[in-house]
């Protein structure tokens, strides 16, 4: 027996052994799948997922859908021949732990914070709604005052802040920039709403790096004219529905279907003012769309470089950068299917 063979065949269990051990033993990566696509014009547990108090509703027979990223959990023990076939997989991506949970903490973690991100989401998706319709839903409260502050005995947690002076106010923003026209000592009147009464408060600033201060947490919250309730399977969780949301609550609140009843699908942050952004895992919901009819996806401006070569089959995409571009997209599309509309470069 040569001496290359005696070392062959010694070194045979050692390559079978790596092979298995690969096979068997998990490594710290995560995959993304399509996930299930949700009507959002539709139910949810019997009833409508959007419910209006005080305002009359209209239905539409269309569908508008809210997509959804199926990922394995941080405790996911995941083995190199899965990991291998969702690399290989046209529709699912892998991506290292860290990326996907960058932070320490539990699957139950996960969970909570994806609920808090949803309602959230929810608030902001019903204000963006409003403000299509012309209503002032902004509004400023009071988070914390610091203690021994020039506001200290005069603020209280929840108050919300209307005007600073004769001038009316809707951000903190505005609140700081208002406090901060006057010299430090130098007084400066609020008027407040608290437990739903008007009230007037004269308060001394402090100084602070020069500049005039009170003394305040400020947080920006929403009062809607109306009552609009957004109800969703509470296994959905996360920020990413909020433009799918924003449109669902202002087909809901006009008159006339928006979708042309049609089924129509999309994904996207929104904030109060219908500024929409992006989202992970667009590759993965565009064939999650596709797959379930959808016939239009609308696609984030910021996510538009990470939809080439997604599988969107007949499904077009057409990038939306507000909400008010995703209700004139639509409605384009509704009169003519092969209109033209904005793209991603070079998708149609």
């Amino acid at each position: 027996m040569t001496q290359r063979t005696l070392a062959g065949l010694v070194a045979l269990p050692l390559v079978v052994a790596l092979i298995v051990i690969a096979w068997v033993v998990p490594l710290p990566f995560t995959i993304y799948s399509p996930g299930p696509t949700v009507n959002v014009l539709g139910e949810f547990d019997g009833k409508d997922i959007v419910q209006v108090e005080g305002h009359k509703s209209y239905r539409d027979k269309g569908q508008l859908r809210m997509t959804t990223v199926s990922e394995t959990t941080r405790e996911a023990r995941l083995g190199l021949w899965t990991l291998l076939g969702a690399w290989m997989s046209d529709t699912e991506a892998v991506y290292p732990r860290e990326v996907a949970y960058p932070d320490q903490g539990t699957v139950e973690d996960d969970r909570e914070a994806g609920q808090v991100q949803m309602a959230s989401a929810q608030d902001a998706a019903i204000a963006a709604a409003f403000t299509k319709l012309g209503e002032d839903v902004d509004e400023v409260s009071v988070a914390e005052v610091t203690k021994d502050a020039p506001a200290a005995g005069k603020l209280k947690a929840d108050d919300v802040v209307t005007k600073v002076g004769d001038k009316a106010v809707d951000t903190p923003e505005e609140v700081v920039a208002e406090v901060q026209k006057v010299e430090p000592g130098d007084t400066v009147e609020l008027t407040i709403e608290r437990n739903g009464k008007p009230l007037t408060e004269t308060i001394k600033t402090g100084e602070k790096d020069g500049k005039a201060f009170i003394g305040v947490s400020l947080g920006a919250t929403y009062e809607f004219p109306y009552d609009v309730k957004i109800t969703l399977d509470p296994a959905i969780g996360g920020p990413s529905a909020g433009l799918m949301m924003a449109l669902s609550v202002y087909d809901t609140l006009t008159e006339g279907p928006l979708t042309g009843e049609k089924k129509i699908a999309g994904t996207g942050t929104i904030d109060g003012d219908g500024n929409v952004g992006p989202i992970g895992g667009i590759q993965q919901k565009i064939p999650g769309a596709a797959s379930d009819g959808a016939e239009l996806f609308l696609v984030p401006a910021g996510n538009c470089q990470d939809v080439e070569g997604a599988e969107n089959g007949d499904m077009r995409l057409t990038r939306v950068e507000t909400l008010d571009d995703a209700v004139k997209a639509i409605e384009t599309w509704t009169e003519d299917p092969n209109a033209k509309l904005p793209t991603c470069g070079s998708t149609k």
